[in-house]
């Protein structure tokens, strides 16, 4: 499958779990840190799966506001999504990610909700990106 890229971003990162990242036009710079639960020392900073969490979290939004675009029911402006993600060994080997989203769409019916998440979790990059790797967890509150 083709992509038509339509935005590009860069980002390096050194040290690793325990370094520096940033985005090559200096937009983000965050210092990383290995959570106590990994073995390491937590602290100040941040880690891939908060920055991963944030990213999908806003990423659903853009998802849900283009497919009301499309004819679904309007995104109210204080629509909410709470990403959780998990990391830990995996059974066949290496690691592996557990991600739930908690939707609020504040006086939408339950129904319209339910439909516009579903349309939304087929449009999302980062639901294409997990679709088949990672089991992503939608539950609307």
């Amino acid at each position: 499958m083709s992509v038509n890229v339509l935005y590009k971003t860069q980002a390096k990162a050194t040290g690793g779990r325990d370094g520096h990242a940033a985005t090559l036009d200096g937009a983000l710079d965050v210092k990383l840190t290995t959570p106590k639960e990994l073995g390491g020392g937590g602290g100040a900073g941040n880690n891939p799966e908060q920055l991963f969490a944030a990213g999908y979290a806003a990423c659903f939004i853009g998802a849900m506001k283009f497919v009301a675009s499309q004819g679904g029911p309007k995104v109210p402006a204080d629509a909410s999504v709470t990403s959780t993600v998990g990391i830990g060994p995996r059974s066949e080997g290496g690691f592996g990610l557990d991600i739930a989203l908690a939707i609020s769409l504040p006086g939408v019916a339950r129904a319209d909700a339910e439909a516009l998440v579903a349309k939304a979790h087929q449009v999302c990059p980062y639901s294409n990106a997990t679709r088949g790797n990672v089991d992503v967890r939608l539950n609307v509150v």
